[in-house]
Protein backbone atom coordinates (compact mmCIF):
# COMPACT_ATOMS: atom_id res chain seq x y z
CA UNK A 1 0.00 0.00 0.00
CA UNK A 2 2.83 2.28 -0.62
CA UNK A 3 2.94 4.07 -3.56
CA UNK A 4 6.10 3.71 -6.29
CA UNK A 5 8.51 7.06 -5.80
CA UNK A 6 7.70 9.98 -7.57
CA UNK A 7 8.96 13.77 -8.01
CA UNK A 8 6.59 16.18 -7.07
CA UNK A 9 5.85 19.99 -8.60
CA UNK A 10 3.67 22.41 -7.36
CA UNK A 11 1.97 24.28 -9.99
CA UNK A 12 1.16 28.05 -9.50
CA UNK A 13 -0.83 28.26 -12.36
CA UNK A 14 -2.30 26.69 -14.76
CA UNK A 15 0.02 27.47 -17.51
CA UNK A 16 2.53 25.88 -15.38
CA UNK A 17 0.76 23.00 -15.15
CA UNK A 18 0.56 22.68 -18.76
CA UNK A 19 4.28 23.29 -19.26
CA UNK A 20 4.49 20.57 -16.62
CA UNK A 21 2.66 18.16 -18.37
CA UNK A 22 4.58 18.85 -21.71
CA UNK A 23 7.88 18.31 -20.04
CA UNK A 24 7.49 15.56 -18.70
CA UNK A 25 4.38 13.64 -21.02
CA UNK A 26 3.05 10.41 -19.95
CA UNK A 27 5.20 10.48 -17.10
CA UNK A 28 3.43 13.20 -15.40
CA UNK A 29 0.21 13.22 -13.64
CA UNK A 30 -2.10 15.94 -12.29
CA UNK A 31 -3.10 15.80 -8.79
CA UNK A 32 -5.65 17.90 -7.61
CA UNK A 33 -7.78 16.10 -4.24
CA UNK A 34 -6.24 13.20 -4.46
CA UNK A 35 -9.32 10.97 -3.99
CA UNK A 36 -8.89 9.11 -7.14
CA UNK A 37 -5.42 8.88 -8.01
CA UNK A 38 -3.93 8.25 -5.01
CA UNK A 39 -5.72 4.76 -3.81
CA UNK A 40 -4.37 3.63 -7.08
CA UNK A 41 -0.60 4.98 -6.32
CA UNK A 42 -0.71 2.86 -3.11
CA UNK A 43 -2.06 -0.51 -5.64
CA UNK A 44 0.86 0.49 -7.97
CA UNK A 45 -2.04 0.61 -9.99
CA UNK A 46 -0.79 4.04 -11.54
CA UNK A 47 2.94 4.61 -10.69
CA UNK A 48 3.54 8.26 -12.29
CA UNK A 49 7.23 9.82 -12.05
CA UNK A 50 6.33 12.68 -11.42
CA UNK A 51 2.98 14.45 -9.59
CA UNK A 52 1.78 17.69 -10.39
CA UNK A 53 -0.08 19.33 -8.14
CA UNK A 54 -2.86 21.77 -9.12
CA UNK A 55 -4.84 21.62 -5.76
CA UNK A 56 -4.04 25.45 -5.16
CA UNK A 57 -5.19 26.89 -8.21
CA UNK A 58 -8.08 28.90 -6.68
CA UNK A 59 -8.95 30.49 -9.69
CA UNK A 60 -10.44 27.16 -11.21
CA UNK A 61 -12.78 26.72 -8.10
CA UNK A 62 -15.97 28.16 -8.75
CA UNK A 63 -19.87 27.79 -9.59
CA UNK A 64 -21.08 30.97 -11.86
CA UNK A 65 -23.84 32.12 -14.00
CA UNK A 66 -22.88 32.31 -17.62
CA UNK A 67 -26.07 32.92 -19.04
CA UNK A 68 -27.44 30.03 -20.88
CA UNK A 69 -25.61 27.73 -18.46
CA UNK A 70 -23.73 27.75 -15.35
CA UNK A 71 -19.68 27.48 -15.33
CA UNK A 72 -17.78 25.20 -12.71
CA UNK A 73 -14.46 25.52 -12.17
CA UNK A 74 -12.51 22.23 -12.88
CA UNK A 75 -11.04 22.54 -9.18
CA UNK A 76 -14.48 23.03 -7.38
CA UNK A 77 -14.45 20.62 -4.03
CA UNK A 78 -17.99 18.44 -4.07
CA UNK A 79 -18.77 20.23 -0.75
CA UNK A 80 -18.68 23.29 -2.50
CA UNK A 81 -21.07 21.85 -5.27
CA UNK A 82 -23.17 20.40 -2.29
CA UNK A 83 -24.25 23.41 -0.41
CA UNK A 84 -24.40 26.13 -3.79
CA UNK A 85 -27.32 28.04 -3.35
CA UNK A 86 -26.70 29.10 -7.04
CA UNK A 87 -26.96 25.27 -8.65
CA UNK A 88 -30.04 24.48 -5.87
CA UNK A 89 -31.84 26.62 -7.76
CA UNK A 90 -30.74 26.57 -11.40
CA UNK A 91 -29.77 22.87 -11.58
CA UNK A 92 -30.64 21.16 -8.39
CA UNK A 93 -29.62 17.75 -9.79
CA UNK A 94 -26.09 18.07 -9.92
CA UNK A 95 -26.11 19.30 -6.04
CA UNK A 96 -28.18 16.12 -4.73
CA UNK A 97 -25.66 14.05 -6.48
CA UNK A 98 -22.83 16.02 -5.22
CA UNK A 99 -24.25 15.07 -1.90
CA UNK A 100 -24.26 11.71 -1.99
CA UNK A 101 -20.15 11.03 -2.84
CA UNK A 102 -18.07 9.13 -0.86
CA UNK A 103 -18.45 11.12 3.10
CA UNK A 104 -17.55 14.49 4.84
CA UNK A 105 -13.95 14.05 4.09
CA UNK A 106 -13.97 13.03 0.90
CA UNK A 107 -16.30 15.66 -0.58
CA UNK A 108 -14.11 18.33 1.41
CA UNK A 109 -11.26 16.89 -0.63
CA UNK A 110 -12.43 16.04 -4.21
CA UNK A 111 -13.12 17.76 -6.88
CA UNK A 112 -15.27 17.68 -9.78
CA UNK A 113 -13.04 17.80 -12.14
CA UNK A 114 -10.53 15.19 -10.91
CA UNK A 115 -13.65 12.85 -10.35
CA UNK A 116 -14.31 13.81 -14.39
CA UNK A 117 -10.68 12.92 -16.02
CA UNK A 118 -10.30 9.43 -13.56
CA UNK A 119 -13.51 8.58 -15.65
CA UNK A 120 -14.44 6.11 -13.19
CA UNK A 121 -18.00 4.41 -14.11
CA UNK A 122 -18.92 3.34 -10.80
CA UNK A 123 -18.06 7.12 -9.75
CA UNK A 124 -21.80 9.67 -9.43
CA UNK A 125 -20.72 12.65 -11.23
CA UNK A 126 -19.55 11.34 -14.32
CA UNK A 127 -23.32 9.87 -14.85
CA UNK A 128 -25.16 12.57 -13.44
CA UNK A 129 -23.29 15.47 -16.13
CA UNK A 130 -24.04 12.84 -19.21
CA UNK A 131 -27.84 12.61 -17.54
CA UNK A 132 -27.21 16.98 -18.30
CA UNK A 133 -25.19 16.75 -21.41
CA UNK A 134 -22.82 18.67 -20.42
CA UNK A 135 -19.71 20.17 -21.56
CA UNK A 136 -15.91 19.91 -20.44
CA UNK A 137 -14.00 22.65 -21.38
CA UNK A 138 -9.76 21.24 -21.66
CA UNK A 139 -6.59 23.62 -22.33
CA UNK A 140 -3.86 22.92 -23.71
CA UNK A 141 -0.97 23.41 -26.08
CA UNK A 142 -3.67 24.41 -28.93
CA UNK A 143 -5.47 26.19 -26.63
CA UNK A 144 -9.29 25.49 -25.49
CA UNK A 145 -11.68 23.22 -26.90
CA UNK A 146 -14.92 21.90 -25.51
CA UNK A 147 -15.81 18.30 -25.30
CA UNK A 148 -19.57 17.37 -25.03
CA UNK A 149 -20.44 14.84 -22.28
CA UNK A 150 -21.42 12.08 -24.38
CA UNK A 151 -18.02 11.91 -26.41
CA UNK A 152 -15.71 12.42 -23.10
CA UNK A 153 -15.92 9.03 -21.70
CA UNK A 154 -13.74 6.40 -23.85
CA UNK A 155 -12.99 3.14 -21.60
CA UNK A 156 -12.70 2.11 -18.60
CA UNK A 157 -10.89 4.95 -16.73
CA UNK A 158 -10.18 6.27 -20.58
CA UNK A 159 -11.34 9.75 -21.24
CA UNK A 160 -10.48 12.41 -24.22
CA UNK A 161 -8.63 14.37 -22.47
CA UNK A 162 -5.26 14.44 -24.14
CA UNK A 163 -1.95 13.72 -21.55
CA UNK A 164 -1.30 17.63 -22.09
CA UNK A 165 -4.57 19.14 -21.38
CA UNK A 166 -5.94 20.07 -18.54
CA UNK A 167 -9.93 20.16 -18.19
CA UNK A 168 -10.86 23.88 -16.85
CA UNK A 169 -14.78 23.99 -16.67
CA UNK A 170 -17.61 22.24 -16.58
CA UNK A 171 -20.74 24.26 -18.16
CA UNK A 172 -24.39 22.90 -17.32
CA UNK A 173 -27.76 23.70 -18.64
CA UNK A 174 -30.05 25.27 -15.84
CA UNK A 175 -32.30 22.30 -15.61
CA UNK A 176 -34.12 24.29 -12.54
CA UNK A 177 -34.71 23.23 -9.05
CA UNK A 178 -36.80 20.11 -9.10
CA UNK A 179 -37.57 17.16 -11.84
CA UNK A 180 -34.85 15.42 -11.65
CA UNK A 181 -33.94 12.06 -8.86
CA UNK A 182 -30.89 10.33 -8.19
CA UNK A 183 -31.12 6.51 -6.95
CA UNK A 184 -28.16 5.09 -5.54
CA UNK A 185 -27.83 1.78 -4.14
CA UNK A 186 -24.81 0.76 -2.10
CA UNK A 187 -23.59 -1.38 1.02
CA UNK A 188 -23.21 1.34 2.96
CA UNK A 189 -23.35 5.20 2.78
CA UNK A 190 -19.61 6.07 1.72
CA UNK A 191 -19.39 3.60 -0.93
CA UNK A 192 -19.01 3.37 -4.95
CA UNK A 193 -22.39 2.78 -6.13
CA UNK A 194 -23.47 -0.93 -6.84
CA UNK A 195 -25.62 0.46 -9.49
CA UNK A 196 -27.01 4.26 -9.82
CA UNK A 197 -29.67 5.96 -11.88
CA UNK A 198 -30.04 9.59 -12.61
CA UNK A 199 -32.86 10.96 -14.05
CA UNK A 200 -33.37 14.47 -15.42
CA UNK A 201 -36.15 16.52 -16.98
CA UNK A 202 -35.82 19.44 -19.26
CA UNK A 203 -37.95 19.27 -22.12
CA UNK A 204 -37.58 15.34 -22.53
CA UNK A 205 -36.27 13.13 -20.03
CA UNK A 206 -32.73 12.00 -19.86
CA UNK A 207 -31.79 8.79 -18.15
CA UNK A 208 -27.96 7.97 -16.99
CA UNK A 209 -26.85 4.79 -15.54
CA UNK A 210 -23.46 4.31 -12.90
CA UNK A 211 -21.47 1.01 -12.49
CA UNK A 212 -22.85 -0.55 -15.59
CA UNK A 213 -20.63 -0.64 -18.02
CA UNK A 214 -17.14 0.40 -18.42
CA UNK A 215 -18.01 3.80 -18.61
CA UNK A 216 -20.89 5.75 -17.54
CA UNK A 217 -23.61 5.09 -19.93
CA UNK A 218 -27.14 6.69 -21.38
CA UNK A 219 -30.65 4.42 -20.78
CA UNK A 220 -30.53 4.79 -24.24
CA UNK A 221 -33.62 2.16 -24.20
CA UNK A 222 -35.52 3.83 -21.45
CA UNK A 223 -35.26 7.28 -23.20
CA UNK A 224 -36.46 5.76 -26.34
CA UNK A 225 -39.26 4.02 -24.87
CA UNK A 226 -40.24 7.17 -23.01
CA UNK A 227 -40.43 9.37 -26.17
CA UNK A 228 -42.72 6.62 -27.97
CA UNK A 229 -45.18 7.19 -24.83
CA UNK A 230 -44.35 4.13 -22.40
CA UNK A 231 -45.26 4.36 -19.20
CA UNK A 232 -42.33 4.82 -16.45
CA UNK A 233 -42.88 0.79 -15.33
CA UNK A 234 -42.27 -0.13 -18.92
CA UNK A 235 -39.61 2.33 -19.82
CA UNK A 236 -37.55 0.97 -16.86
CA UNK A 237 -38.00 -2.54 -18.27
CA UNK A 238 -35.49 -1.46 -21.13
CA UNK A 239 -32.69 -0.09 -18.41
CA UNK A 240 -30.09 -3.03 -18.74
CA UNK A 241 -30.35 -2.82 -22.80
CA UNK A 242 -26.97 -1.83 -24.18
CA UNK A 243 -25.07 -2.43 -21.04
CA UNK A 244 -22.28 -4.55 -19.74
CA UNK A 245 -22.15 -4.56 -16.15
CA UNK A 246 -19.20 -6.11 -14.35
CA UNK A 247 -19.18 -8.76 -11.70
CA UNK A 248 -17.70 -8.30 -8.40
CA UNK A 249 -18.17 -9.16 -4.58
CA UNK A 250 -20.93 -6.86 -4.65
CA UNK A 251 -22.70 -8.35 -6.95
CA UNK A 252 -23.62 -10.66 -10.23
CA UNK A 253 -24.05 -8.90 -13.92
CA UNK A 254 -27.74 -10.08 -13.47
CA UNK A 255 -28.10 -8.15 -10.15
CA UNK A 256 -27.00 -5.16 -11.60
CA UNK A 257 -29.58 -5.74 -14.51
CA UNK A 258 -32.28 -6.44 -11.68
CA UNK A 259 -31.09 -3.05 -9.79
CA UNK A 260 -31.21 -0.86 -13.18
CA UNK A 261 -34.65 -1.58 -13.64
CA UNK A 262 -35.87 -0.80 -10.44
CA UNK A 263 -34.04 2.24 -9.16
CA UNK A 264 -34.77 3.95 -13.21
CA UNK A 265 -38.47 3.15 -12.07
CA UNK A 266 -37.66 4.94 -8.73
CA UNK A 267 -35.78 7.28 -10.20
CA UNK A 268 -38.30 8.45 -13.11
CA UNK A 269 -41.53 8.50 -10.50
CA UNK A 270 -39.89 10.62 -8.15
CA UNK A 271 -38.77 12.98 -11.42
CA UNK A 272 -41.84 12.79 -12.45
CA UNK A 273 -43.88 13.20 -9.04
Amino acid sequence: MIPAAFDYLRAESAEEALAALAEHGDDAKLLAGGMSLLPLMKLRLATPAVLVDVGRLTDLSYIRDGGDDLAIGALTRHRDLETSELLGGQCGVLRAVAAQVGDNQVRHRGTIGGSLAHGDPASDLPAALLALDAKFVARGPGGERAIAAGDFFRGFLETALAPDELLTEVRVPKTGASGFNYQKFNRRAQDWATVGAVAVGNGSTHVALVNMGTTPLRAAGVEAALVAGASIADAAEHAAEGTEPPSDLNASPEYREHLARVLVRRALTEANG
